[in-house]
């Protein structure tokens, strides 16, 4: 026990209260933890500066099988029979862990959306996670929970600014969100006509072709039947599709679910005819805008969203477009009484005398029990930017996206997807590859993205979408998140693929050549697998 405190705490001695009471605690709380976190974090710090350095790019080089090589050699064992102490453990592993990022806050970062989160919410991380409140029962977490409650208020007073008493939860993220809306729903059909004598219909879930794959899963989790699927044109809920499809349902609970910000295009569904649609049938609404929904900061950008003060929920994700680490999640709600069904009595956290004489009840907020402090960096955040502040960098990241596609239709080598930009994120692919046949034009857009992403260069994402003729394509995506990075320092990036580009399609052409009996070049010049 004495050597591993020693070695947590480099060798301090240790203050005649104990462990938690002298200078040399372990501890990152308490009157003396602040201390031992400076320096520690110090070593954190200096460790991350150096490894990006190292790393020089927003990937490391190699592909996986070198990145595990590296990793391993600073990492392993995990658990060795004698520790090496606190400096030496975090140097080795932040380092590994550093060198071996995929670096959102480098502009060429740009496959995901995985935002590369603000400083001053990141050092509120560091805050919640040394004073560690947990977030089901209000003595563990006097004032956070009513941070918390402020955040919650605040942003569901953003997303239902008519209702008169609206409410949210904070999640795990998107997916957790859109589970709970799911849940609620499937609960507030239980409780309908069918809960008495006559036959118990379930709910029924009607969404697009291009909703998240969460939506799906969340059914299957919650045992309700496999959500009925809408066609979507342009990436878009066809509304006279999802009118025909609720028609043809011939009544019981339905909750359609509409998507403000599709992952792989960026695309926001006709909300107000999807509600009007809705409202004719007599189902409710659940809008994902786990992407979108941060255009509600920006005056100019939030008529995008008319019609989602129309949904009885809305799936929020500021670890998106609103730069916060993992995890970041809500869940709003028109009326606070929808949250009803998560009421639940556990003695040893709200005890029923507790709460009468005003003891706070937490456990109802989330699906979850014990949970992390996550409102409290959106709190310092929205406290730090204002609404201003925030409207400032969402209006950048859409404003540099649309420049980004211009830039691309400047480039003969390129072809943007066509049609209008999705929030920030812009679809295109070389040329090249649209001179061979599908297959093959949409191999060359593959090899391109891995060609990338093994030489630690640029993260580009992939997406299957359609195109002006109709068919279905392989794109290159780019998701731009970065809140500072201005459309010049994307321009390298339209560089690397026309550069990668030429390259696969002849190393390509060299195979086709080869395999036709030629005398091209051998598969193994190819430039990845």
């Amino acid at each position: 026990m004495e050597r591993a405190q020693g070695l947590l705490s480099a060798e301090l001695p240790f203050g005649a209260g104990g462990v938690s009471a002298g200078t040399g605690t372990p501890l990152a709380g308490g009157v003396h933890g602040p201390a031992r976190l400076r320096a520690l974090t110090a070593v954190v710090l200096d460790t991350l500066e150096s490894a990006a350095r190292t790393r020089g790019g927003p990937l490391p080089a190699g592909g996986p099988d070198e990145v595990a090589r590296r990793t391993t050699a600073l990492a392993a064992p995990v658990l060795p029979e004698e520790g090496i102490g606190a400096e030496a453990a975090l140097a080795d592993l932040v380092r590994a862990v550093a060198e071996g990022a995929a670096d959102p806050a480098d502009p060429a970062c740009v496959a995901h959306l995985h935002c590369p989160p603000l400083a001053v919410a990141a050092a509120a991380e560091l805050a919640g996670a040394a004073l560690n409140p947990s977030m089901d029962s209000w003595d563990q977490a006097p004032a956070a929970g009513v941070i918390e409650e402020l955040t919650t208020t605040a942003l569901a007073r953003l997303v239902h600014p008519g209702a008169p008493a609206p409410d949210a939860l904070i999640t795990s993220g998107g997916t957790e969100s859109n589970l709970v809306a799911l849940l609620l729903a499937r609960e507030r059909a239980a409780a309908g006509p069918g809960s008495g004598a006559e036959p118990y219909t379930p709910l029924r879930v009607v969404t697009g072709a291009n909703a998240h794959h969460s939506v799906h899963r969340a059914a299957w989790m919650l045992g309700l039947p496999a959500p009925t699927v809408v066609a979507c044109h342009d990436g878009r809920i066809d509304p006279a599709s999802l009118d025909r499809t609720l028609a043809g349902l011939g009544g019981g609970p339905v909750l359609v679910v509409a998507t403000a910000g599709t992952t792989d295009e960026g695309r926001i569904d006709p909300l107000p005819e999807i509600a009007r649609i809705a409202e004719r049938y007599g189902a409710e609404l659940h809008v994902d805008a786990a992407y979108g929904g941060p255009l509600l900061f920006s005056e100019r950008l939030a008529p995008r969203l008319a019609g989602l003060d129309r949904a009885v929920s809305v799936t929020l994700d500021l670890h998106k477009l609103g730069w916060q680490p993992v995890a970041a999640g809500v869940l709003a709600v028109a009326d606070t009484a929808l949250l009803a069904p998560l009421s639940l009595r556990a003695d040893y956290l709200n005890a029923d005398d507790d709460t009468e004489a005003g003891l706070p009840d937490l456990l109802g907020r989330s699906v979850r029990t014990t949970r992390r402090p996550d409102a409290l960096k959106m709190a310092v955040t929205f406290r730090a930017l204002g609404r201003r502040g925030l409207s400032e960098l969402v209006e950048h990241c859409v404003r540099t996206a649309e420049e980004f596609g211009r830039a691309v239709d400047a480039r003969p080598a390129l072809r943007r997807r066509p049609g209008a930009i999705g929030i920030s994120t812009v679809l295109f692919r070389p040329v090249v590859a649209d001179e061979r046949e599908a297959e093959a034009g949409d191999a060359v857009v593959a090899e391109v993205r891995r060609t990338l992403l093994m030489d630690g260069r640029a993260v580009l994402g992939r997406a299957v979408a359609e195109d002006g003729d109709g068919r279905r394509r392989l794109w290159l995506k780019a998701t731009l998140l970065h809140p500072a990075a201005a459309s010049a320092d994307l321009l390298p990036l339209l560089d690397l693929v026309t550069e990668a580009a030429e390259r696969a399609a002849a190393a390509e052409d060299c195979d086709s050549r080869s395999a036709a009996g030629g005398t091209g070049a051998p598969a193994a010049e190819r430039l990845s697998p």
